[in-house]
């Protein structure tokens, strides 16, 4: 919402007034290289504009989002581009975020992962199975050697024990679907984490609570910021980032204008992406 009014503001008021506005009452338009202004919103999309009135609503961006110096941006050659490099900032701040997200998304797996004690049943019945069906397998061929030698009353009463195994193997098994079905804390809800932005969904939500979720607003951050950050991750590959004399306590990449090693984003791994709902591990519901 901060963003938004911001924006509505900007078209009011023109940006110059806007950034007129800090404490020490500065009137002049800002250069498009300033280091107050948001390359991120410059390049492409600031990450705090896409998550709005969202559980994920990252408040207003510390820097200013000015559309004339956006309009600049797109209409200066490659050239130009390639100098000011804005593209590196945009895909470090997307990484950030991603980064984030993927750790949610992980603590998020962990909490449905079954407990200590689950794990111990767990493990107890099938053993318990096992051995049933073990003692089902000797009863069958005791009872067929029984059966050869002509001892009918043994054959029969070995049949017996035989059935009497199966029918407590069956309960085991009931037993350990159940289990399975009821363990860890998502229970009989069947929650599953999205891996594109790291909500909670259930299986037995219905197509039209689904859809609300793939189009909500959140996850389509979160997929748009996922394909632009592997997208800007193979076209950046295998370029330098800009040296910034001027801006060494703000660019991550220099200092003293001299590059950084081991800093800045990933170039060659980017984020997953697509808009759809994977589960992790395995293939789509």
């Amino acid at each position: 919402m901060a963003a938004e009014q911001r924006k509505l503001l900007e078209q009011l008021m023109g940006a110059d007034q806007l950034i007129g506005t800090g404490s020490q009452g500065r009137n002049s338009q800002l250069s498009i290289t300033d280091s107050k202004v948001c390359r991120s919103y410059i390049a492409g999309t600031c990450p705090h504009d896409l998550f709005t009135n969202t559980k994920q609503d990252l408040g207003p961006c510390p820097k200013v989002h000015s559309e004339g110096l956006k309009a600049e941006y797109d209409t200066a050659s490659a050239s130009e581009k390639a100098k000011w490099g804005f593209e590196f900032d945009y895909l470090r701040d997307m990484q950030k975020y991603i980064d984030d997200c993927d750790r949610r998304i992980d603590t998020a797996q962990r909490r449905l992962e079954k407990t200590p004690d689950e794990i111990r049943q767990t493990n107890d019945l099938l053993k318990q199975i096992a051995d049933l069906s073990n003692t089902i397998n000797s009863g069958l061929q005791e009872v067929s050697i029984l059966g050869e030698t002509g001892s009918v009353a043994l054959a029969l009463s070995e049949m017996h024990k035989v059935r009497t195994s199966k029918h407590q193997k069956e309960s085991l098994e009931r037993d350990l679907k159940n289990l399975q079905d009821t363990s860890g804390p998502s229970g009989h809800q069947k929650l599953q984490v999205c891996d594109v932005c790291g909500a909670y969904l259930s299986r037995l939500d219905n197509d039209r609570r689904l859809a609300d979720h793939f189009f909500g607003k959140m996850h389509m951050g979160y997929s748009d910021m996922r394909k632009n950050c592997k997208k800007l991750s193979i076209e950046l590959k295998g370029r330098a980032p800009p040296v910034r004399h001027h801006e060494e306590d703000d660019n991550p990449y220099t200092s003293g204008g001299r590059p950084l090693t081991g800093r800045g984003p990933r170039y060659g791994g980017g984020g997953g992406g697509g808009g759809g709902y994977r589960r992790r591990g395995g293939g789509r519901w």
